[in-house]
């Protein structure tokens, strides 16, 4: 069993992953979590460091490179896993990260994603641009403007893929989260956490 969690920065997806994983491991469910990362926020902070703004495609191509092999390392795993797996982030995040970037989506994303095994569920944590911008100023290992924040959660809700995610309000504390996201994968009937 797989379950992907998409969202904006702030919206708790990491959070969310290992709360989920140790909830499943409490029930007696053997659970795995993958990380697919694109190195965003690295590449982010060794620009600002260095002074230079790297054009919206080179990284995008970096980032995809990342995000990609991660994602080919991450079902690898899942397939010799027997239990629950679950991706925080995947392909879909690199998806909106174009369209904030205003570059075309392409062909060799979406092709990917339909010759990877079908999660059983994908999880959109829906925050309210505000908020995440808060947790992110708190957790303060990285930066991100609100106007940049308001348009990733655009960009995420203007994916075709966007209209078969779950949507999960994620404005609220991380229990209250959990349990949203425990219910939602019940009324899925893909495994009851």
């Amino acid at each position: 069993m797989i379950i992907v969690l998409t969202g904006i920065d702030g919206s708790g997806k990491t959070t969310a992953a290992h709360s989920l994983v140790a909830a499943a491991r409490a029930q007696g469910t053997e659970a795995l979590l993958l990380s697919n990362y694109a190195g965003r926020r690295r590449m982010s902070l060794l620009s600002a460091r260095l002074g230079v703004r790297l054009p919206g495609r080179l990284a995008d191509a970096g980032e995809t490179a990342i995000r990609v092999a991660n994602v080919l390392v991450s079902h690898a795993r899942a397939r010799q896993f027997p239990g629950l797996v679950v991706m925080d982030r995947h392909l879909q995040c690199q998806l909106a990260l174009r369209r904030t970037r205003g570059l075309p989506r392409g062909r060799f994303l979406p092709r990917l994603i339909g010759a990877l095994p079908r999660p059983d569920l994908v999880v959109n944590l829906d925050v309210s641009p505000e908020r995440a911008h808060e947790r992110i100023v708190a957790r303060g290992t990285d930066e991100e403007s609100l106007d940049d924040l308001k348009s990733l959660r655009d960009a995420y809700r203007s994916l075709p893929e966007y209209t078969d995610f779950v949507k999960i309000d994620a404005d609220a504390p991380p229990a209250e989260v959990l349990a949203r996201l425990t219910q939602a994968i019940g009324d899925s009937g893909v495994l009851k956490v």
